[in-house]
């Protein structure tokens, strides 16, 4: 397996809870029968053979939500971790609604997500989104509050933009805290916090990327086709005319992929990510795509193959 220092070059930098962490996994398709079909395409057992498949190869970094399934999310990956023997790192967010309009929202918040999760502490809380009308800098500081009572062990934010971040850490930082994550959608077909500044102004402050959807929501699996689109929410972003334009890229993957002993495009966008210097937490609803997710760590594209998918992947930003 490559070593972590040649597959993240900012890993000096990040906060102690992701120094070995190259690949986590994201937990909203855990409940959610909106956007993901709970309860038809995957049950709770597929769920827990996938997280115990997961844990026991090595995988101990697991993010979810309260608003993830109404909160279904936290409470499945909670009882998944009760049967587990091995430690397992928890993130989770809070969502700041436009009613919650002071710090004890926050305190409240988390300390239903640990009862859901059935934890005295998570490894990193997290902001969702940066919503009106309340102040970065409130959040903040309750953060602050719930790294002194112990009930988080690190902050994160999701969803922030390099200003809005930078007031995070900027608060934290003067109660000597480090700002530990900003969780962002990136993958070959959203490269925005490249082309914005954001990816390595996180690297410069030693902020840990979290990638989230780094498989555009199962579009860079390769099996989409203009005759084959996906269903549903996904169609609208994810249309055939735009399905037509990113076969040159799908190819390119899957040649890149036969090169390294026969990896999918998927475990090609996902090792593309790793190479970036973030960290990708793709989803599983089953063991087939935890096996798949498995086989993303463990080799490193080459400069010249990180190149040629930037130079495919520049036409198709969304």
């Amino acid at each position: 397996m490559s070593s972590m220092t040649e597959t993240s070059p900012d890993l000096q930098h990040r906060h102690p809870i992701f120094r070995d962490i190259q690949l986590g996994i994201g937990t909203w398709a855990w409940g959610d029968r909106l956007m993901w079909g709970y309860g038809k395409d995957y049950q709770d057992e597929d769920l827990y053979s996938a997280f115990e498949l997961l844990v026991n190869s090595g995988i101990r970094f697991f993010d979810t939500a309260e608003v993830y399934g109404l909160g279904r999310s936290e409470t499945l990956l909670g009882s998944f971790i009760r049967q587990m023997k091995e430690p397992v790192t928890v993130a989770t967010k809070f969502m700041p609604f436009p009613w919650r309009l002071s710090r004890r929202s926050l305190y409240r918040a988390l300390r239903f997500s640990l009862r859901r999760l059935g934890l005295p502490q998570v490894g990193l809380y997290q902001t969702h989104f940066h919503l009106r009308p309340i102040a970065i800098e409130t959040w903040m500081e309750a953060m602050v509050d719930m790294v002194h009572q112990g009930l988080t062990l690190a902050v994160g934010v999701s969803n922030y933009d390099r200003e809005q971040m930078q007031r995070a850490y900027d608060f934290l930082a003067q109660e000597g805290i480090q700002l530990a994550s900003n969780q962002v959608e990136y993958h070959l077909l959203n490269r925005k916090i490249e082309k914005n500044g954001l990816l390595k102004h996180c690297q410069d402050l030693g902020v840990t990327v979290l990638a989230y959807s780094p498989l555009a929501m199962g579009i860079l699996s390769g099996k989409y086709t203009p005759e084959n689109p996906p269903k549903g929410m996904r169609n609208a972003r994810y249309n055939p005319a735009y399905l037509a334009k990113c076969q040159p890229l799908f190819e390119k993957m899957r040649q890149i992929g036969t090169a390294h002993a026969g990896k999918s495009p998927a475990q090609v966008a996902l090792n593309w990510v790793i190479c970036k210097g973030a960290i990708p937490i793709p989803g599983v609803k089953n063991v087939q795509q935890a096996e798949q997710n498995l086989q993303a760590i463990g080799w490193r594209l080459s400069q010249e193959e990180i190149e040629i998918l930037d130079t495919l992947s520049d036409q198709l930003q969304v």
